[in-house]
């Protein structure tokens, strides 16, 4: 990335930290379904008992599944506007939105490892195992390096896809990075096993093939192999080859999102070269790998005082979806999950143990310049941290207990880039994709933007939404979409008419109104199932 490149990105509109109050944390569709709840149990107190008790089934359908989507509707408005990480997830677990270990291991069914070496590999050994399964899988893989460390060893990717070449539209990318930290090496072994699980068994596995059918995976099991090489296996907590050949932590070298904490180290090339990667790829959803304890954390990583200060709770204005995010894979994990020691090896433990795995960045300790904010900010992706293993350079024969922990975690993340509001944004006349139109949802300030293609992506958790596209050229569309457990995902294609094609508006909003899944009916039909569940929730409870 060139210095211009640089200051351009470093002047980039900076999102400002959430301080709203806790009524604008909670969305506008739940206020108005606590209000209608509210207004039906006045009504049926005054009158409508006698109606609704005649309407009791002993079956759980008709007005007891009403009456269940009515305590569900009333938990999550609670919830959200408590947003305590516990009720969080509370409501997932309740709602069936993440999958346990066992669940996946049904889904996922049997498929091949053999072909997994379970030993280190230092650069040479890395280099020639990324090769072999590029030429074993070359329809399948696309091996390139992204840049150079100090010492001149190349950054590979390896990417998986059915077309790995170049971005397919319409299919959304993902990309796991590890060995940030030189030092920290479980995740480099990981990804090296998870690219040989989903090439030998594409074609075999249903759900392996499926995964590699819709979405470009992209793999980079070492962004800092100069520090790798100065590292030592057996290292349990120590610091030697954490950082590059300039012994900098490459997790404090991004740019921070305060005007204060800008400029205060120089750009290394391991940082630069991910961070052009990850703005000429339209990556949806990402995983940072670590070692040193077991759990995931999430943005944000920075306070607004800087780093400075003691640990705080500092909410990105997607705190709900990255708490789903980080409990997806802890909860796929064997034991992340649990609660008790972080740690198998009883003198690597210590009191902190984070609430069902998972913890936001600043609240554990605050670090400004990481990587997962630097992601959150200025692209329009979404990425976790995920530290992996107490012990940072495990002996070899720690690697496949490690697998078997982390496996489906691995899995599970990466699908969970499919649980989004997607589609084509198209020019009205043209037909053709209109790149670079941007799109927001509710109140939230974080913006995704088009593809050259048109197409796009937007993270979302269960709710209803109100999706506004819009582009300096063209006249805003505002949708409203639902997503629920059953359907987590909405594909969404927008016509927008540009400036000056005005006589097209009406004939856009006709279609618009006749679309089923964005039309008024959708909360007229979710308003009279509420004001339902409501009414028989006041008469039996």
């Amino acid at each position: 990335m060139s210095q211009s490149e640089f200051q351009k990105y470093q002047s980039r509109p900076l999102l400002p930290p959430c301080h709203h109050p806790q009524s604008r944390l909670l969305p506008k569709a739940l206020k108005t379904q606590a209000e209608q709840l509210r207004t039906a149990k006045v009504a049926a107190k005054s009158g409508h008992r006698r109606r609704s008790v005649g309407r009791r089934s002993t079956k759980m359908g008709g007005p007891r599944k009403l009456l269940l989507v009515g305590l569900l509707a009333l938990l999550a408005t609670f919830i959200q506007a408590n947003e305590s990480v516990q009720s969080l997830v509370t409501l997932f677990e309740v709602r069936g939105a993440v999958k346990d270990r066992l669940k996946l291991a049904h889904e996922v069914g049997a498929f091949n490892e053999s072909g997994i070496e379970f030993r280190h590999h230092n650069y040479e050994q890395m280099v020639d195992y990324l090769r072999d399964l590029a030429e074993r899988f070359s329809d399948m893989t696309h091996l390139h390096s992204i840049g150079q460390t100090h010492q001149r060893r190349e950054l590979w990717v390896l990417v998986i896809s059915k077309n790995p070449l170049f971005h397919s539209p319409g299919v959304p990318e993902f990309k796991y990075i590890a060995n940030m930290h030189g030092n920290e090496v479980t995740g480099r072994e990981m990804l090296l096993y998870l690219a040989t699980v989903l090439l030998e068994n594409y074609g075999k596995n249903d759900y392996i093939t499926r995964m590699v059918d819709t979405t470009r995976i992209h793999i980079m099991p070492s962004m800092n192999p100069d520090g790798y090489e100065r590292a030592k296996e057996g290292d349990e907590d120590g610091i030697t080859g954490r950082g590059n050949a300039h012994q900098y932590d490459l997790n404090r070298n991004f740019p921070a999102r305060f005007p204060s904490e800008l400029n205060k180290v120089k750009l290394q090339p391991e940082a630069a070269a991910v961070m052009k990667w990850s703005l000429d790829v339209p990556f949806v959803l990402s995983a940072n790998l670590h070692g040193g304890t077991t759990l995931v954390n999430y943005p944000y990583d920075d306070l607004p005082g800087g780093v400075r200060g003691a640990s705080e709770l500092t909410k990105s204005e997607d705190h709900e979806l990255f708490v789903k995010l980080a409990y997806s894979y802890a909860r796929a994990h064997s034991r992340m999950w649990k609660k008790g020691p972080r740690c198998l090896k009883a003198d690597l433990n210590s009191d902190f143990d984070p609430v069902a795995g998972i913890i936001n960045g600043a609240e554990w300790y605050p670090i400004s310049g990481g990587m997962q904010d630097w992601v959150y900010v200025y692209t329009d992706g979404f990425e976790v941290t995920v530290e992996l293993n107490c012990i940072k350079f495990p002996h070899a024969e720690l690697l496949k207990p490690l697998w078997e922990e982390n496996k489906y975690a691995l899995l599970e993340y990466v699908d969970q880039v499919h649980n989004s509001i997607h589609g084509f944004v198209t020019d009205a006349r043209t037909g053709f994709g209109v790149e670079n139109a941007t799109i927001s949802i509710n109140d939230v300030n974080k913006i995704v933007k088009t593809y050259k293609f048109g197409d796009y992506w937007r993270l979302v958790n269960d709710g209803t939404y109100q999706i506004t596209f819009d582009h300096v050229d063209y006249h805003p569309e505002t949708r409203t979409v639902v997503i629920s457990r059953e359907y987590p995902s909405a594909e969404l294609n927008i016509t927008l008419v540009k400036n000056g094609d005005e006589e097209l508006l009406p004939r856009m909003r006709e279609i618009a109104d006749a679309d089923p899944m964005t039309s008024s009916s959708i909360q007229q039909r979710q308003s009279i199932v509420f004001v339902l569940a409501a009414i028989l929730l006041a008469v039996f409870c």
